[in-house]
């Protein structure tokens, strides 16, 4: 089991590199954290010499001179301060937008095996709270800790320009202060790892069930889901609780040691002022004041190391999510304009899990403008078809062909422009009816929309609409009913002119009249191209110029409707029970 105390050098590294890719941004931070540091060490040593050589011999207009040094340099002081956080902020978002960009580019692209064996939630955490967290590395890390070093060693070297002794008595508290912060970074940052992961079941968990509400409560299910909840959440609460624990703990010992060091600052230091010559009283001073403010440091990037390790925790799972090699083979080189969409499945075997076929010996062919059908029942594997033609999943073995050349051979992205999907579960995105039509494309316009809605005969239902095409759709489609749904994806799949369309019909009853018009428009849209429709009704298919039927993912029937209907096989008996017709 890997060791978590171990420090993320190559997160580490690979964050720095992205931060530096703007050199110069980087180093002016430095710079300012370097003037902060001298301007702070600076201050004991001018109120050290403001007793020793002004308040004592009583000189005030010098005084005053000094007051007014020190008032210009707290100001500095702050302007720094100011530049720094801003600065330092800026990096830290622009690192994360070039990861939300590079994570998101990735997610995109990887093939839908992925998503299927990964959590939403576990990809939201990733995308949103995860790298939220990476930006500590440089707001709250790596920049803050390095600015906080950099007052350390120009303290140090103030106090010893000051006084060599009471610096040595101050110095020999530092290795207690730094054993002790060690032995508590090993616990906080497995408490951090454990946040995280308790974080993403969190967010899974509470993802999916808003998205399954309907169902939780059909099936008055509240409860026992509440119940789920407060377990996970109560393991949430004890994962960060543990966090805090270590801290909590840590931070007041600090202030211990701090205290420690103090004392024996004022007790030896206040003795050789009154006893001896070799320590002033500005001198004692000036080390009151260095030791909060050399602790201060000390204790700010223990805190801030356990945030850099929470980031380091955050980027070596966002990285580990991009680095996987999810996405699907893309070698092919072929690309066209125009197919004419004949098909060919030839002795396809495809298993989503290894050893579980879905797809066994499977071989049919749709010539150009020909419209097939695929009936079955549940299982049978009429939608994976769906999913191998447009290479979401590669095949087994066998072969998928359009126009006589193997799919694997197109750029996959050249292949799915020539297919359009109608899929029964359809998904429209909380923005206008045009965008979610449209997808954003620039090539097609707001005219083309409009014409292909008329051609299709659904512009009256979408003018209907509150604001037409720039009516905003609920989240999912919510606000639409399943038909209104249905005749959305018609018309997104005919506005992109494929020349392979496949449908597949919806499981939910529709009402008569978009029932009615999504007849219309499938008559429409499947005219002159070559079409595959994934059919739950019978009825819509009898005029199919061929129908595949298909149980537990093999081929059993293919024909006409009557050829079908006279062997009186599966399909008829399909038919019988959906029509209640007697032998």
């Amino acid at each position: 089991m890997k060791k978590e105390s171990k420090f993320n050098l190559s997160e580490f590294k690979r964050l720095i590199k992205i931060g530096m890719e703007n050199k110069k941004l980087f180093y002016i931070v430095v710079g300012i954290g370097l003037a902060l540091a001298l301007l702070s060490s600076l201050r004991p040593i001018l109120v050290g010499d403001a007793v020793d050589q002004y308040i004592k011999p009583q000189n005030y207009e010098l005084l005053v001179r000094l007051s007014f040094i020190l008032v210009g340099l707290l100001i500095a002081e702050i302007i720094l301060q100011y530049y720094f956080i801003l600065l330092s902020n800026i990096i830290a978002q622009t690192v994360i937008e070039k990861i939300r960009v590079q994570l998101f580019d990735q997610i995109v692209q990887f093939k839908l095996s992925f998503f299927d064996r990964t959590p939403n939630g576990t990809l939201v955490t990733r995308s949103v709270s995860d790298i939220e967290t990476v930006s500590q590395v440089f707001t709250d890390g790596i920049l803050v800790i390095l600015g906080d070093l950099l007052k350390i060693v120009f303290i140090v070297a103030a106090m010893f320009l000051t006084n060599w002794k009471l610096a040595l008595v101050v110095i020999v508290i530092l290795p207690l202060m730094i054993i002790i912060t060690n032995i508590f970074q090993k616990s906080i940052k497995r408490t951090f790892s454990e946040e995280r992961t308790q974080t993403a079941i969190f967010n899974g968990f509470v993802q999916e069930r808003l998205s399954g509400m309907k169902i939780i409560q059909l099936f008055n299910r509240e409860e026992a889901e509440f119940e789920k909840f407060e377990g996970i959440n109560r393991s949430l609460r004890r994962a960060y609780l543990a966090t805090v624990f270590y801290f909590s703990l840590l931070f007041p010992i600090v202030e211990v040691v701090s205290a420690l060091a103090l004392g024996l600052v004022i007790i030896m230091g206040g003795y050789s002022a009154i006893h001896f010559t070799d320590v002033s009283a500005g001198q004692v001073i000036a080390f009151i004041m260095f030791i909060p403010m050399l602790v201060r440091p000390i204790r700010q990037i223990a805190e801030r190391y356990n945030n850099l390790q929470r980031g380091l925790v955050s980027s070596e799972r966002v990285f580990k999510m991009m680095d996987q090699d999810e996405k699907l083979p893309d070698h092919g080189k072929l690309a066209f304009d125009n197919v004419k969409g004949d098909i060919d499945f030839k002795n396809v075997y495809f298993e989503y899990v290894e050893g579980e076929e879905v797809l066994k010996d499977v071989s049919f062919s749709a010539k150009q403008g020909e419209t097939i059908a695929i009936v079955g029942s549940t299982g049978a594997g009429k939608s994976t078809i769906i999913n191998l033609l447009n290479r979401f999943y590669d095949i087994k073995s066998g072969s998928i062909c359009i126009d006589g050349t193997d799919i694997t051979e197109f750029e996959l992205a050249n292949l799915r422009q020539h297919i359009a999907v109608v899929l029964q579960d359809v998904f429209l995105f909380n923005d206008s009816i045009l965008n979610n039509i449209t997808l954003n494309d620039e090539s097609i316009s707001r005219e083309d929309v409009i014409n292909a809605a008329k051609e299709i005969e659904i512009l009256p239902f979408i003018e209907a609409l509150p604001g037409g095409f720039d009516y905003v759709v609920a989240e999912r489609g919510s606000s639409l009913s399943v038909g209104q749904r249905q005749l959305l994806a018609f018309l997104r799949a005919y506005v992109f002119h494929p020349q392979i369309l496949v449908l597949d019909e919806a499981t939910s009853s529709i009402d008569t009249v978009s029932e009615a018009l999504i007849q219309k428009a499938t008559e429409k849209i499947t005219q002159n191209r070559t079409s595959i429709i994934i059919a739950h009704r019978l009825a819509t298919i009898q005029n199919a110029d061929k129908i595949i039927v298909m149980d537990k993912g093999r081929i059993v029937e293919q024909g006409t409707h009557e050829e079908l209907i006279d062997k009186e096989g599966y399909y008829f008996k399909l038919h019988q029970a959906q029509f209640k017709i007697t032998a």
